[in-house]
């Protein structure tokens, strides 16, 4: 197990998460980051698919929304497992923990993403996530809350 591997002594016994009333330091403005992050990442997203398109004899013009989708959902996938966080999460600070506080691996990192994608698919799902980051106490969407996995502004590193 690495340092980003373990819990930081910060988290509390009983749910090993910030506790959203005394540490809301970790919650503080997570909804606008995750909105400007989730801007950041689409932005990437639609440049690597576009730069993929030339070598498909430019049939990826075809089918570019699912182009998008399969570039996003590797991405997603391979930059949750290798830090917790997206490129634009980590341009704004943040990154995923688990419900035990730690980091996501890979299993979690498959998981949230497809939570993902099947609430960016299904539009009232999507609507319940967004109601759900700007009401609830951890700041958690829709997977987030399924999964027990928290955004948290990134603490320090020992």
């Amino acid at each position: 197990m690495n340092s980003l591997q373990t819990v930081p002594p910060m988290y509390s016994d009983s749910t090993a998460l910030p506790d959203p009333d005394t540490q809301s330091e970790f919650y503080a403005d997570i909804p606008t980051k995750r909105l400007l992050a989730w801007l950041v990442d689409m932005v990437l997203i639609a440049l690597v698919s576009a730069i993929i398109v030339p070598f498909t004899a430019f049939t990826g013009l075809f089918f570019f929304p699912a182009l998008m989708l399969v570039v996003g959902f590797l991405y997603r996938t391979i930059t949750l497992t290798t830090s917790s966080a997206t490129w634009g999460m980590r341009l704004f600070s943040i990154e995923f923990r688990d419900r035990t506080g730690r980091t996501f691996d890979f299993g979690s990192a498959i998981l949230h993403t497809l939570g993902y994608h099947i609430s960016i698919s299904v539009f009232p799902l999507q609507i319940v996530s967004i109601i759900l980051m700007l009401t609830s106490a951890r700041k958690q969407g829709l997977t987030d809350y399924f999964m027990g996995s928290v955004a948290i502004n990134r603490p320090a590193r020992y």
